[in-house]
């Protein structure tokens, strides 16, 4: 299996959208998110996202086929929601990069498409002039019976690379699972690492 990995511009993110949104739905519906996506909304998403200045997407590519992506933009240009808790404790959020999702379909995992995802957003992060990068992960309760046996967090591929857990920097976002009958809080631990 050969993939490529490809910073895709805005005329093939615009074409490719409605196959990153069937990705985002399908890996994002597995723990630890359990999320019970919307094609409509996920577009929107990714469009909302592909207009912001500074915007990034990385795409692992099997042949013409998306098989993962992650993407990367200035944290000045996100919503208040991922702004705010930064700026409450005094971050400059104009020197900030904001990681979005990594998303990568199990076949391919563990063949280090994850790092070249990171390698990736990081250059366009320091190309930009920022001097951070962060990314939030949903927190889970450890006696969660939805946690599949054998399950193996990412925590120690994030500290690897030099992320941490910014103790205090949390937000919450709301998202359906399957079986919910409507949006649930979920809080999101914010990791960090310095460029």
């Amino acid at each position: 299996m050969t993939i490529g990995i490809r910073t895709l511009g805005r005329a093939e993110l615009a074409e490719a959208l409605d196959a990153l949104a069937d990705l985002r739905i399908e890996v994002f519906a597995e723990w630890p998110y359990h999320y019970d996506g919307d094609a409509a909304y996920e577009r929107e998403y990714l469009a909302e996202f592909a207009a912001e200045e500074g915007s990034v997407l990385v795409a692992a590519m099997d042949g013409d086929r998306i098989v993962g992506a992650a993407t990367a933009s200035p944290m000045s240009g996100q919503k208040p929601e991922f702004r705010r808790p930064f700026e409450a404790l005094g971050h400059d959020t104009s020197r900030l990069f904001y990681f979005g999702e990594s998303v990568l379909l199990p076949a391919y995992r563990g063949k280090g498409i994850g790092h070249a995802f990171f390698d990736r957003r990081e250059a366009a992060a320091r190309a930009y002039g920022a001097t951070h990068a962060t990314f939030c992960a949903v927190v889970r309760s450890e006696d969660d019976t939805r946690r599949p046996s054998g399950h193996r967090p990412l925590d120690p591929f994030w500290r690897a690379r030099g992320y941490e857990k910014v103790e205090g920097l949390t937000t919450s976002f709301d998202w359906k699972e399957p079986g919910s009958a409507g949006e649930i809080v979920h809080t999101m631990q914010f990791w960090m690492a310095r460029l």
